[in-house]
């Protein structure tokens, strides 16, 4: 089985390529086309939700997916707007409703909404990475926490962001050993735990990023199939698989003959 951390870069090494092999599927395709037709023609709210085709692509781009069925959210998250520091999206805990609300400024823009190029091409892009990521996921879900956390860790302001979304703290969790039992704790204490070990200003470091990307997946790997792996049997006990991300990147390198 090709490990998390060779998946993961053959995919991420080339992501123009990799981006344009799923832009080319014929189901994305056809898809695109047809949001890329009638987006521009949606001016309100109600015509959003009546193109059913146009909403959950647009749900898809950003990761929500799951929540199309919750139409009422959903409109109370655009009605409402970003402006206001009290809205309903910005009031979530989730940023991908701001994002959201940010590129369907209704509430702002009225009419003119879906006219603006984040609306149009920008829900384009991001629908591709996000097919990128959930058909990553189907061969290994390590993966496409890796794809989320390269695109996504960026933009995080704070440990606060990283506890407050379930895949960016899976990834945090996995590299740095953070016990189940930690998400017990006060929610400033699991931040500060957090901080004490991650930089969050590193995140937006192209070359730390990645090397905290690398370190995850070779901790998901260990995490996952350290049953399967004799070397790593060697660092293990019947009561703890839990190995130094140090160590375990000594080890990858060495099977793999890294440098």
């Amino acid at each position: 089985m090709i490990s998390t951390s060779i998946s993961y870069q053959r995919i991420a090494a080339d992501m123009d390529k990799s981006l344009n092999r799923v832009s080319s599927d014929r189901t994305v395709t056809r898809e695109t086309n047809y949001y890329l037709a009638n987006i521009g023609k949606i001016t309100s709210i109600d015509e959003f939700f009546e193109d059913r085709r146009v909403y959950n692509y647009a749900m898809k781009a950003f990761g929500l997916e799951d929540m199309a069925y919750a139409k009422g959210l959903i409109r109370k998250v655009l009605e409402e707007g970003v402006s206001d520091p009290k809205s309903f999206a910005n009031r979530m805990s989730d940023d991908r409703f701001v994002e959201f609300a940010t590129v369907f400024n209704f509430a702002e823009n009225g009419e003119t909404t879906t006219a603006a190029k984040e609306a149009q091409q920008g829900v384009v892009d991001l629908y591709t990475r996000q097919t990128l990521e959930e058909r990553a996921g189907d061969d290994n879900e390590g993966v496409r926490l890796a794809l989320y956390f390269q695109r996504a860790a960026p933009e995080v302001k704070s440990a606060y962001g990283l506890l407050a979304d379930d895949a960016l703290w899976a990834v945090v969790r996995t590299t740095f050993g953070f016990p189940a039992e930690m998400a017990n704790a006060d929610i400033e204490k699991q931040a500060k735990a957090v901080e004490q070990r991650l930089n969050i200003e590193d995140l937006k470091d192209p070359e730390k990023l990645a090397k905290l990307v690398q370190r995850f997946t070779i901790m998901w790997d260990a995490t996952e199939n350290v049953a399967a792996d004799p070397i790593l049997n060697l660092f293990s006990n019947s009561r703890s698989t839990s190995v130094s991300a140090d160590l375990l990147l000594t080890l990858n390198q060495l099977k793999h003959g890294g440098t």
